[in-house]
């Protein structure tokens, strides 16, 4: 499936996607001068599900804020390639990924910021987090920068890590069980992005992460 998406000059667009099955995504986002983008994603895949989704500022003083959670299980894969084109000056982009992955599923993320020389005053942030909550699960994570231009402030990173066992001790040892301070310990790693979704997504979100 293709998605076209132009944001006009001084119009703003809010968004969640909602993904589930198998499927293959592109998104083409195109935002003109003033424009405001902030799209969500959320990815449930009981397939494999990939993502295809290139930005690009066209206009000065636009913003893209884009946000995603993926919660992948059984042998469920969920891929992201993003492209952030920051084709004019003094635009802001923001990208925040996280997910959580169970039993043997796979997750994929790629991020390019492409800033050519001539976009001075551009703010470009990207961050993709994961959970593995199996031996068996996997994530590769690969967010970039391509910055010719001075002037400009940018910053990528990306993590991979697992539950906090000094964190579930301490919760246990407080009479919460462990099972419940697993989950509790999930639900706080995805706030961040749960607390954006309308309630109905939200919940069908929280489905996914086990009691």
């Amino acid at each position: 499936m293709a998605v076209c998406i132009k944001i006009a000059a001084g119009e703003s667009l809010s968004r969640v996607f909602l993904q589930k099955g198998a499927a293959v995504e592109r998104y083409d986002i195109v935002i003109e001068e003033g424009g405001k983008a902030e799209i969500t994603f959320v990815t449930l895949p009981e397939g494999e599900i990939c993502n295809d989704i290139c930005v690009k500022f066209a206009g000065r003083n636009a913003s893209c804020v884009l946000r995603g959670l993926y919660i992948t299980r059984g042998s469920g894969r969920a891929s992201y390639n993003i492209t952030m084109n920051h084709d004019v000056p003094d635009c802001y982009s923001n990208q925040l990924f996280k997910g959580l992955l169970y039993d043997a599923s796979r997750a994929d993320f790629y991020g390019l910021v492409k800033v050519p020389a001539y976009c001075i005053g551009t703010e470009a942030y990207q961050a993709n987090h994961n959970l593995l909550l199996s031996e068996d699960a996997r994530v590769r994570t690969l967010p970039q920068l391509e910055i010719y231009a001075d002037d400009v402030k940018c910053s990528h990173g990306a993590t991979i890590g697992r539950l906090n066992e000094d964190e579930l001790f301490y919760m246990q040892s407080r009479g919460i069980s462990r099972e419940t301070a697993r989950r509790l310990q999930q639900m706080a790693f995805a706030a961040e992005i749960l607390d954006t979704l309308p309630e109905d997504i939200q919940a069908q979100a929280l489905e996914y992460i086990p009691n």
